[in-house]
């Protein structure tokens, strides 16, 4: 490693320091522009030997104009310029907002990339600087470069290196709403990652459910429908896979009705009897896994996932006898908390999973949170967790009119602003029926009893037990 021994005074301010800063860095800065510029006076020095200077100049203009008619040259020559221009407003932008160091140093942008949000920087900083310094000065930075934002975000690999992207647009409000990747899927397994939408660096963002469960929340028209309506289709669309719904308002999962072993409706009497009929099959396949000398479900064991979709939790949580709010709680939390490694997966949407609404005892145990858009930075943090609105992670930032847009708590432990994917409802209506379509023929389509038996032919036939 390269020993590097710190400067602890400025350099003197000589005649020849103060030449290098008026003069020398100005023409560092716009060496691109000027290597450019010399190019084109050179061509036209070597033809006006040979050809008359109007003849010459005329020459390189044509060849200039050409060249710039090709959209792969115009392209490049544009992003170069650009690139130059943003570089020097960096290097503006860092002076103004106190990151140059003792001995005159800034952090050095290594790589400029464009997003549909403007252009994500790779930045090093200098030596005796720090990233939570860029990350205190983005407001400044922000301003400098008269934009929308700029987001920093510390290298997890190397802690001298950081991601700064320099937001100048939202395309996360503006775009056309995309249709789901999977929808023409024929056929999908719930053991792979969940296409759910796009990041505003335009990347897809996924989503693996196996071993979690998700929160979803938001008010009103913000999307949570069809961002539920994306989970609940992977199910539907793995025949392997089994689905249980509990609608509080009847309409929203009506569609996968036809694919799911269990549908109830705003009864909450009803909703516990459900909840009690998965934990007794959850106990019994830990008693399978007990037999088996296994932790938990694996793809090909015979025992299928089962996704538990709940629309309007608030509803189960808040309506009726005290008592059955009680046990509908208590069912539901030791679901959550226990049924994760038995291949049983909550996902639960509501429009703010307050205290009084929904015990913390129950909401803390969603590893995943989705927050689509919410009145308040304290709605927010409702569903994502609190402090998260004081990080800039405030899904009370979203414009109303960007429907689907918001902050997904999942796999890298920051949350990730995205758009999700659409479904309306022509989509939603013949994917559905494809659904049942597809487990009609391999026969698992949904049962048609009234009560559910405590251990299903899935759980029989691995642990040998009668049903």
């Amino acid at each position: 490693m390269v020993q590097r021994h710190p400067v602890e005074v400025r350099p003197i301010e000589s005649a020849s320091y103060r030449l290098l800063i008026l003069v020398g860095r100005p023409l560092w800065a716009y060496r691109t522009e000027a290597a450019e510029a010399a190019l084109v006076l050179l061509g036209w020095c070597l033809l006006a030997r040979v050809l008359p200077g109007w003849a010459a100049l005329l020459l390189i203009v044509l060849t200039v104009a050409g060249a710039l008619a090709a959209p792969v040259i115009r392209r490049r020559a544009l992003g170069t310029l650009g690139r130059g221009r943003l570089l020097r407003g960096w290097e503006s932008a860092a002076r103004h907002a106190g990151l140059a160091t003792l001995n005159d140093r800034i952090p050095k942008v290594r790589r400029v990339e464009q997003i549909p949000a403007g252009e994500l920087l790779r930045v090093r900083v200098a030596d005796g600087g720090r990233v939570s310094e860029l990350e205190d000065a983005a407001e400044v930075l922000a301003a400098m470069l008269e934009v929308r934002e700029v987001k920093v975000t510390r290298d997890r690999a190397n802690a001298r290196y950081a991601s700064v992207a320099v937001i100048r647009r939202d395309p996360l409000a503006v775009d056309a709403p995309r249709p789901w990747p999977l929808a023409a899927a024929p056929r999908l397994s719930l053991w792979d990652p969940i296409p759910v939408g796009v990041d505003e660096q335009g990347r897809p963002v996924t989503v693996r459910l196996v071993e979690r469960n998700l929160l979803l929340g938001g008010e009103p028209g913000a999307g949570k429908s069809v961002a539920q309506s994306l989970l609940t289709a992977a199910a539907a669309l793995d025949p392997d896979a089994e689905l249980v719904l509990l609608d509080g308002k009847q309409v929203e999962l009506a569609p996968w009705a036809p694919c799911a072993l269990r549908v109830v409706g705003p009864d909450v009497a009803a909703a516990v009897a459900v909840l009690d009929e998965l934990r007794v099959e959850m106990d019994a396949r830990y008693q399978v896994r007990l037999h088996e000398r296994r932790r938990k479900v694996s793809p090909g064991d015979g025992l299928p996932l089962r996704l538990v979709v709940i629309d309007e939790l608030a509803f189960y949580l808040s309506i009726g006898e005290r008592k059955e709010i009680t046990a509908f709680a208590t069912g539901l939390r030791d679901l959550v908390s226990r049924g994760r490694a038995a291949g049983i997966i909550v996902v639960a949407a509501t429009q703010k999973p307050a205290h009084d609404i929904v015990p913390t005892g129950v909401r803390d145990l969603f590893a995943f949170r989705w927050a689509l858009r919410c009145t308040t930075p304290q709605a927010s943090d409702t569903i994502l967790g609190s402090g998260w609105a004081s990080l800039g992670y405030s899904a009370a930032d979203v414009d109303a009119a960007a429907r689907g847009v918001g902050y997904l708590l999942a796999e890298g432990g920051e949350p990730t602003r995205l758009r999700s994917y659409h479904l309306d409802d022509a989509a939603l209506g013949e994917l559905a029926a494809r659904a049942a379509a597809l487990r009609a023929s391999t026969g698992s389509g949904a049962e048609q009893p009234a009560q559910a038996s405590p251990m299903p032919a899935s759980l029989s036939a691995v642990s040998g037990t009668e049903r």
